[in-house]
């Protein structure tokens, strides 16, 4: 009964919160002066986003009535969100979306692939695929790991929390500034601090969702989540180049 009342939050309600914090993370990126205050804080916060949309890739896939066009909805958006990304950041690399459609690749493979030599080839050369784009690495591993272990709330906790160590160390090194034995200290509790949003990701999903989803507007909210990603990147990207000709 302490758990059911817990579960406060619908799936809906979580991808808003998401988006809101993926938003607040784009603007300290574009607009808010790197090492300040309110940067940190801003980056740190859209740090919830990615986990979230990782687990709910894995449960929808789980679910989806057709993950052929579950599939190809990813192919498009990622298409139509990599100019708007690249427009906004000034990055090479690659959208999130991209990175989500590797994500459900690796579960088509997980899924399809007999062979466990071959899935584990395979599964491999997807997360390496990610390596240039948004949220590399650690993004798919988290899906396999969530995959593996769906439906063990526990055993998913634990991934959660492999998840956040291993963004912290793979962050520590951005953090290193100084000379040596000023900053080692320094650089790992801002990596691990940086990192909260993956376990604020676990709470909300593991412990505050209800598993429903909202009752109202179903059919808005699913096209919403997508359309946002490069409508807010474009509408960002037109703020900056209006600020930059005042």
């Amino acid at each position: 009964m302490a758990e059911k009342r817990l579960q406060v939050f619908n799936r809906d309600a979580i991808k808003y919160i998401a988006m809101l914090t993926m938003f607040l993370n784009h603007v300290a990126h574009i607009f808010l002066e790197r090492g300040t205050p309110l940067y940190e804080i801003f980056v740190d916060i859209g740090f919830f986003t990615a986990p979230v949309m990782c687990f709910f890739l894995v449960e929808g896939y789980t679910y989806t009535r057709s993950k052929k066009e579950y599939g190809l909805r990813l192919v498009l958006f990622a298409m139509l969100s990599q100019i708007p990304f690249q427009l906004a950041f000034g990055y090479s690399t690659l959208n999130m979306i991209y990175t989500l459609l590797c994500c459900f690749l690796i579960l088509v493979v997980m899924e399809r692939v007999g062979n466990p030599l071959l899935c584990r080839i395979l599964s491999m050369l997807l997360i390496l695929a990610t390596v240039n784009g948004d949220w590399p690495l650690v993004a798919p591993i988290l899906t396999i790991l969530l995959a593996n272990d769906w439906g063990d709330r526990r055993r998913m906790a634990r991934d959660f929390c492999l998840t956040y160590l291993l963004f912290a160390l793979l962050n520590v090194q951005s953090y290193m500034n100084g000379e040596p034995g000023d900053w080692t200290l320094y650089a790992v509790i801002h990596a691990l601090l940086s990192g909260m949003g993956i376990l604020a990701a676990a709470v909300a999903t593991l412990v505050l969702y209800n598993g429903e989803r909202a009752k109202h507007g179903r059919t808005f909210s699913k096209w919403f989540f997508y359309v946002f990603y490069p409508g807010h990147l474009l509408l960002l990207y037109l703020i900056k180049i209006s600020l930059h000709n005042i």
